[in-house]
C-alpha cells in the first residue's frame, strides 16, 4: 500500500512539474514578445501620405525705429504715435487683434567715442592722459510686431502703406496654414491605408497571415511656410526716407505636406 502511495505521489509530481515548466516557458515566451516584438517572426511595411493644401494665413513683420535725444519720454511718444497709428490702420482693414502680436520693444543707448590713439604723455609731468569715457548722445527706441493677414487680397495694400504710416521696415512675408492638425490628420490616415494594403498584398504572395499590430512609427508632418521674394523681405526704408506705397501681386501658391508611417505585424 505504501508503495502504491509512493508511485502516485511521484506521479503526481512528476505532472505538477511539467506543468509548472510548461507553464514557465508559455510567461517567457509572452513576457519576451511584449518586451521585444522583433524576437519573433515578423514583417514591416511603409506607407507615405501626401496632402497638397492652399496657405490660408498671409504673415509679415514691421517695425518702428525713433532715433532721438537724450529726453527718453520724447522719444517714446513719438514711437509709440506710429505704431499706434499703424496698428489703427492694420485694424482698419479688418485684421483682427489677435492677429497682431509685439515682437520686440527695446530702448538703447547711442553713444558717443573718442579717438585717444594719437594721446602721449605730457612734457611736463610725463604722465599718460586719460581718455575720457563714451558720452550718451541719445535713445534709440525699436518696437516690432507680427501681422497676420488673412485675406490676402488686402496683403498688398496692407504692406505698400504701412511706410507711409510710420513704418521702417517691413519684411518676412511667409504663408502658412492654419489649421495643421487636421491637415496632419488627413496625411497619416493616407499613409496608414497604404502601408495596410501593401501589408495584404504581401501577405498574400508569402502565403501567410497577418498577426497583430506590433509597433507604428512616424515621421515628417511638418507643414512648411515659405517665404515671398529672396530671403522673405518686401520692404526696408530708412527712417529718414519713406517710400512711395506700392502694392505688390501676391500668390500664395500650394504647400504639400508628408507623412511616412512604418507599421509591423507580426506573421501568422
Amino acid at each position: 500500500m505504501d508503495t502504491k502511495i509512493k508511485n502516485s505521489l511521484s506521479a503526481i509530481g512528476v505532472i505538477a512539474i511539467t506543468l509548472l515548466t510548461y507553464a514557465g516557458f508559455i510567461y517567457a515566451r509572452a513576457y519576451a514578445e511584449s518586451i521585444q516584438p522583433s524576437s519573433f517572426r515578423s514583417f514591416a511595411v511603409s506607407g507615405e501620405g501626401k496632402v497638397t493644401a492652399i496657405p490660408d494665413i498671409a504673415q509679415f513683420n514691421f517695425g518702428v525705429v525713433t532715433q532721438g535725444g537724450k529726453d527718453i519720454t520724447e522719444s517714446q511718444e513719438q514711437n509709440a504715435e506710429k505704431m499706434n497709428a499703424i496698428i489703427s490702420f492694420i485694424k482698419s482693414q479688418g485684421v483682427d487683434v489677435k492677429d497682431i502680436k509685439t515682437q520686440q520693444f527695446s530702448i538703447d543707448p547711442r553713444y558717443q567715442y573718442y579717438d585717444c590713439s594719437s594721446r602721449s604723455l605730457t612734457p611736463t609731468t610725463m604722465e599718460v592722459r586719460p581718455c575720457p569715457p563714451p558720452d550718451i548722445v541719445g535713445y534709440t527706441i525699436t518696437q516690432s510686431a507680427t501681422v497676420k493677414i488673412r485675406d490676402f487680397a488686402k496683403i498688398g495694400d496692407i504692406m505698400g502703406t504701412l511706410t507711409q504710416k510710420g513704418a521702417n521696415t517691413v519684411s518676412q512675408l511667409s504663408f502658412t496654414i492654419d489649421d495643421k492638425v487636421k491637415i496632419e490628420t488627413e496625411a497619416r490616415e493616407a499613409a496608414i491605408k497604404q502601408a495596410q494594403e501593401k501589408a495584404k498584398a504581401i501577405a498574400k504572395s508569402g502565403d501567410f497571415g497577418i498577426g497583430k499590430l506590433l509597433s507604428i512609427d512616424e515621421s515628417g508632418g511638418q507643414i512648411p511656410y515659405y517665404a515671398y521674394g529672396r530671403g522673405g523681405d518686401m520692404l526696408k526704408t530708412s527712417s529718414m526716407e519713406m517710400a512711395t506705397p506700392i502694392a505688390p501681386s501676391i500668390e500664395p501658391g500650394s504647400q504639400e505636406v508628408n507623412i511616412n508611417v512604418t507599421l509591423r505585424y507580426e506573421i501568422r
